[in-house]
């Protein structure tokens, strides 16, 4: 199953370019086929796109993502990506 994770950044600027790092080596150590991501130009958020093998394991993924632990983010959402 491929799902999209969206973000958004909460005004924490210097927080966040600090937990920048760890958000993104999290992100590629776990591997995820079909990983793909990265911030908005913007830097306001970001787009990660990747497979697994349930909603309750892609949920449980983001939830370990520093961003969110750390209270960084306004907003997220967490889909199923339905491909052709």
């Amino acid at each position: 199953m491929r799902f999209l994770y969206v973000y958004f950044m909460n005004e924490a600027t210097e927080r966040v370019f600090a937990a920048a790092p760890k958000h993104a080596a999290y992100w590629k150590a776990l591997a995820l086929p079909h990983y793909l991501g990265g911030p908005f130009s913007d830097r306001s958020g970001g787009l990660i796109t990747f497979e697994t093998d349930s909603d309750a394991e892609a949920e449980r993924l983001v939830a370990n993502d520093p961003f969110l632990q750390q209270g960084l983010l306004e907003r997220h959402w967490v889909k199923r990506w339905m491909l052709d």
